[in-house]
């Protein structure tokens, strides 16, 4: 018997077995049923996916034989892997000398053997997908192009399961991630506002106090001084809204009044009554997460009015349902957006450029935050519009599963 030379990258051979995280894990049908499928196309009574490790030959899949590993010096694998060809053929291993003696040929009677390596993406051959019987014999052409190819059907799953590895990988980083970036975005937010409150409100006491003391320019930059607290303020409300959106969604479903639903929205958006607003549906009910819905609504109807210089303002909305979803559309007279941004206004912090009613920009986060929402509620929201006419947003929400 000769025992198998170790490949002159076993190193980097052995790292790229492991990396796949298939050692010593429990039978998988996947497998299992390529094993079966080679064993009956090849009429051969066992057929194995096995994994060259450091010391044995641990089998994925064992159809045919009852365990599931066995040394590595004596495997027919061991052999498979340091040959040039796609597969290794042995017509009858009693009267090859690698394996005269060997233990898997006197008391397992493995006469023949036919093995096709598994290469990965990177050249490295992990093991290999292989039968055996228990009399000297040879495959046909047809035969021998099935465990080639079945062998890299083996290598896809393999490959598979790492891109699922390094996705959930990903994921998880994406969500620490996320998560510390929210407790960041909670931490700056709590630490600036109070001073920024503070801020504003002694600007306004010295304004106040000393209106006829000071000088045009004093009380221009003081007016600067204002503007800019207030627009930073309204950056970290927003910011603190946005990452705190996913709370909201935590929420339970419920049957909501439709005609109080609006009501609420418009005392919220609008209490110094500057629009008309208009409803048109059928539905007297709805079935869904109240407060993130009011966050979106709210955020639309308060756009539709802070960007409207018209004396008039108008707010039509529409809502309707299908199977699975409500669809709204909210319509308003305002300045509109130009053409240019509609791609852009619902991603973080993009600033379309428009001042609002009291000559501020916006934070850009709003937007984001509805669209955040919307999504996380299984639906999507597009936007139309025309600068000095008006704008159209309609989106979706997926109902609740009965």
């Amino acid at each position: 018997m000769i025992v198998p030379n170790y490949p002159t990258n076993e190193i980097a051979r052995q790292a790229a077995v492991e990396k796949y995280q298939l050692l010593d894990t429990l039978e998988e049908d996947a497998y299992d049923n390529i094993t079966a499928l080679v064993s009956y196309v090849c009429d051969a009574p066992i057929s194995l996916i096995t994994l060259l490790d450091k010391d044995r030959n641990y089998l994925k899949s064992h159809h045919g034989v009852p365990f599931n590993e066995s040394p590595r010096d004596i495997s027919f694998c061991g052999h498979a892997i340091n040959a040039e060809t796609e597969i290794t053929i042995i017509e009858d291993a009693r009267k090859d000398e690698r394996f005269q003696d060997n233990p898997l040929v006197s008391d397992y009677k493995a006469i023949f053997y036919a093995g096709a390596p598994l290469v990965d993406s990177d050249g490295f051959k992990l093991g290999t997908l292989c039968v055996y019987d228990h009399k000297p014999r040879q495959l046909n052409e047809q035969q021998i192009s099935a465990i080639i190819s079945m062998a890299k059907q083996v290598i896809h799953l393999f490959e598979q399961r790492y891109q699922n590895f390094k996705l959930e990988r990903y994921q998880e980083d994406l969500k620490r991630r996320n998560e510390n970036l929210e407790k960041f975005s909670g931490v700056v937010s709590h630490d600036l506002k109070s001073p920024l409150s503070n801020i504003i409100s002694l600007t306004q006491l010295l304004e106040e106090e000393n209106k006829n003391k000071l000088t045009g320019d004093s009380l221009t930059y003081l007016d600067y001084l204002k503007t800019s607290s207030c627009t930073l303020k309204e950056y970290i409300d927003g910011l603190l809204q946005f990452y705190k959106s996913d709370e909201l969604l935590l929420e339970d479903f419920k049957a909501v009044d439709v005609t109080a639903f609006i009501r609420k929205i418009t005392l919220i958006s609008d209490a110094a009554h500057l629009a008309e607003i208009s409803v048109n549906t059928t539905l007297e009910k709805l079935y869904l997460k109240e407060a993130p819905m009011l966050h979106v609504l709210t955020n639309l109807f308060t756009n539709a009015i802070k960007y409207n210089s018209k004396s008039k303002k108008q707010i039509a909305i529409d809502l309707t349902e299908t199977e699975v979803a409500y669809e709204f559309t909210i319509a308003d007279n305002a300045d509109g957006i130009p053409e240019t941004h509609l791609d852009k206004i619902f991603d973080l912090f993009t600033i379309v450029g428009q001042k609002d009613n009291e000559g501020n920009l916006g934070t850009g986060i709003g937007l984001a935050t509805v669209k955040k929402i919307i999504e996380s509620l299984g639906g999507t929201i597009t936007v139309t519009s025309v600068p000095h006419e008006g704008s159209t947003f309609r989106f979706s929400i997926a109902k609740p599963v009965k």
